[in-house]
């Protein structure tokens, strides 16, 4: 698939069109009136299908990718988002950490990813794509001053996405044995209303403890149990003991 342009791969994924399977992924990614994924469109393609695409399209031109970003497509934009994860890990290589050119082109990735963050709008596009830009971007030399306004922006913004983007970009970083990413935006969500930024919440919590210290989860929720929704609560401590478990919901 050489010399690819967005029109090709996008006529590509379309001719694998699956009715059932699109039935099937509408209902759980929730794009009924009035549902988080509200107005989605699928063409019913499983994700090792949308991976195989990417393979093949790895050397499609950077300009081209804005076009799958933008299509009505779920699986197309997953496409494009996985290009710029695929292109992200190349630049991100021990040898190219500190090169200057790897250091520009990199920048130059997330401020792609950033720009079309609204295309990222259901929780697979930003759980797929999120920690791998976003999260290891904030591990790497960059010639951005000040990452935490940037990942702020996100965490502040009133769009459901950019804000799980700021919670689950963290991932990547408490992987690192970071906690402070992770702790930040965690204190920032903790009151958050929908489920699905609970969830994250929670989730991230979790990795801290499984990671990096169950102690200093413990400390977490300590300090902040009382004002914690429930939801969030038993994502932070699923790796916990039933004991313990029971202790902190009683809490």
């Amino acid at each position: 698939m050489s010399r690819l342009t967005a029109v090709d791969v996008i006529s590509y994924m379309e001719s694998l069109h699956n009715e059932q399977q699109r039935n099937v992924l509408m209902k759980f990614f929730k794009t009924g009136p009035g549902e988080y994924g509200e107005g989605d469109e699928f063409l019913g393609l499983k994700v090792p299908q949308t991976r195989e695409v990417v393979r093949h399209a790895a050397d499609l031109p950077l300009t081209e990718i804005p076009d799958l970003l933008m299509s009505r497509w779920h699986e197309v934009r997953l496409c494009g988002f996985l290009l710029l994860v695929s292109r992200f890990g190349k630049l991100s290589t021990k040898r190219l950490t500190e090169d200057e050119q790897a250091v520009r082109k990199r920048d130059d990735l997330v401020r792609i990813y950033l720009d079309y963050a609204d295309r990222a709008n259901n929780w697979d596009l930003v759980d797929l794509s999120a920690p791998k830009i976003i999260g290891h971007w904030l591990l790497l030399p960059s010639n951005v001053t000040d990452k935490t306004a940037v990942i702020d922006s996100l965490a502040f913004s009133q769009n459901l996405w950019h804000q799980r983007i700021s919670m689950v970009c963290t991932w990547k970083t408490t992987q690192a044995g970071d906690p402070t990413w992770c702790l930040r935006y965690a204190e920032i969500h903790l009151r958050h209303t929908h489920d699905l930024m609970q969830k994250a919440t929670g989730w991230m919590l979790r990795e801290l403890g499984k990671r990096i210290s169950m102690d200093m989860l413990r400390d977490f929720l300590t300090q902040h149990v009382h004002e914690m929704p429930r939801t969030t609560l038993r994502y932070a401590i699923e790796k916990m003991s039933p004991e313990e478990r029971l202790y902190w919901m009683k809490r």
